[in-house]
């Protein structure tokens, strides 16, 4: 039999990458990796204000740029084989579109509006409208609200919109329909961008914009309008129904199978956020935790409907059937900065040396920083005494999101240094990722092990031996270091008719585990010490913020 090969591609925060897989035996065969040029120069982002926006070019420019990177240099047969594509992106990452589906920053009169773009997913503008939402669910005859965990929050879909229709007139007018970051690329590949004809992601409906079969789709009209009469219409301008990623979203254009050089018979895999997409490349199984750790952290769990289907998670990120498996129901958690807490107090120490020494300068401290910070972090001893933080440093997500929040720290003094700080830091994102695990517990959903995935895991031993101790359970790092694009690749797949299920093509393209850690037993006392005084400074910090 003839090999064949998927693509995925996995749009992260700074940068897409394009990952060719061969689906009989999972070989990486090629793999590229294309950075936002407006992004990375800090361009339409305001971090004062939480305001985070992504130009649809660095969407597309990214696209091309990492394929023909991965498939450059590969014989004629690979191209050739190539079957299918699937996307995976962050989310929520929402824009508005016009009638014919094309973002309003792609037309010039838009082309350096902030509104026109890709509303990334730590953008925290709309947090007041966030607010509103939830006030209005909670008093609705239907609370919407009741498959996202209870809370609606700022980095998703409605509060995004709402808060951009709110603030600009011009993108009030021009907005036909608003589209997800992995829905939208999906479309372009096929050459139907139609909003109204396009196929809408059950991922990103159904853990962000409130989607649900009880409610026939979308909340309804009158209660859209009455959270704000701007809202108006637009139910009958986005979706009813939604498909899960396994499934087909149509096949390549003409135009975009000549672009990069593959067949025009590629077929395009329903898009999906990129830690579900991890999630199903990291092999997940039943009752997995599966920790997608980089910039910020998405926890996935699946379980049979049968089993939890009953079940009303409080405080999560959704509950959804068909998010990530097909027939399971798919649980989202995470924290809203994991990597972002290292990379600030980097910020703290590195930006004074670029002021003064030079950008040559900050760069050789910024590449030594961290590990540098980990190794003598790890010499510390783990005592009772120990200064304590919360995660919250850009909001809390997850449990029971709240982006109002910040955070805070307990028990710095003269003695305090930067390794202490560092090790406080790392700290933190556990205690907080222990507060996820606990919630799910005492919810009735338990957690049979634990799977990490992602740069934090594969790069940072500490971290992760932290992690292991605060949480008091055995952690396995999956050993692909791209497991949301093969996870992509996974569904392109199935999408392409080349397994028949997700659980087949796991079987045949997963990578398996290459890291494993468990906790120290005199680590684990201490920190359930520490863990009482975090829990003690995140009550002392929301009852005051």
């Amino acid at each position: 039999m003839q090999n064949k090969f998927t693509i995925g591609l996995d749009y992260g925060t700074d940068s897409v990458r394009a990952l060719v897989v061969n689906t009989q035996t999972g070989e990486n065969v090629g793999t590229a990796v294309h950075y936002y040029e407006r992004w990375k120069k800090g361009l339409f982002c305001d971090a004062s204000i939480s305001q985070f926006r992504q130009h649809p070019l660095d969407y597309v420019e990214g696209l091309e740029g990492a394929v023909k990177g991965a498939l450059a240099g590969l014989p004629d047969e690979v191209k050739q084989n190539v079957v299918g594509i699937s996307v995976d992106t962050t989310g929520s990452t929402p824009v508005a579109v016009d009638s014919t589906g094309v973002p309003l920053a792609l037309l010039p009169e838009f082309a350096e509006n902030p509104n026109g773009m890709f509303i990334l997913w730590k953008d925290h503008t709309a947090n007041a409208e966030a607010e509103e939402i939830n006030n209005l669910a909670h008093h609705w005859d239907v609370d919407y609200t009741k498959y996202v965990g209870g809370i609606y929050s700022s980095e998703w879909y409605w509060a995004k919109i709402l808060r951009t229709l709110r603030v600009d007139k011009n993108v009030q007018e021009k907005a036909f329909s608003w589209v997800e970051h992995c829905d939208w690329i999906s479309a372009l590949l096929t050459g139907n961008t139609n909003p109204l004809t396009f196929k809408r992601s059950r991922c990103a409906a159904g853990h962000k914009a409130l989607w649900h079969e009880e409610f026939e789709g979308l909340p309804s009209e009158n209660f859209l309008t009455k959270l704000d009469p701007l809202l108006g219409g637009l139910r009958d301008r986005l979706f009813r129904n939604t498909y899960t990623s396994d499934e087909s979203m149509g096949t390549i254009s003409e135009e975009w199978a000549t672009k990069l050089g593959i067949p025009s018979d590629v077929k395009i895999g329903v898009g999906a956020f990129d830690c579900h997409m991890g999630a199903v490349g990291a092999e997940i199984e039943p009752y997995d935790f599966v920790r997608v750790m980089g910039t910020s952290t998405c926890d996935m769990l699946i379980a049979p409907n049968e089993e939890i289907g009953h079940l009303l998670i409080k405080g999560i990120c959704g509950q959804v059937d068909g998010s990530i498996i097909p027939n399971m129901l798919g649980m989202e958690a995470g924290q809203s900065a994991y990597g972002d807490y290292y990379a600030w107090f980097q910020r703290i120490i590195t930006e004074p040396v670029r002021s003064l020494l030079g950008d040559a300068a900050a760069e050789e401290l910024s590449q030594k920083l961290i590990p540098y910070l980990s190794e003598q972090a790890s010499q510390l001893p783990i005592t009772e005494n120990d200064i304590v933080a919360t995660d919250w440093i850009n909001g809390r997500r997850t449990p029971d999101a709240n982006h109002t929040l910040k955070a805070s720290f307990m028990g710095l003094g003269l003695g305090t240094d930067a390794v202490k700080i560092f090790k406080m830091i790392v700290e933190a994102t556990a205690y907080g990722s222990k507060a996820i695990v606990d919630r799910f517990i005492q919810e009735g959903v338990p957690i049979k092990q634990v799977i990490a995935i992602g740069g934090v895991a594969k790069k940072s031993p500490f971290v992760m031996q932290t992690l292991s101790d605060v949480l008091n359970m055995p952690i396995k790092v999956a050993s692909s270091d791209q497991a949301c694009a093969l996870g992509a690749a996974m569904n392109a797949s199935v999408a392409a008719g080349i397994h028949a299920t997700l659980a087949d093509a796991q079987k045949a393209m997963g990578s398996g585990f290459d890291a494993n850690y468990t906790p120290r037993p005199e680590a684990v006392e201490v920190y359930k010490s520490l863990y009482e005084k975090y829990q003690k400074l995140g009550k002392f910090t929301e009852n005051n913020a």
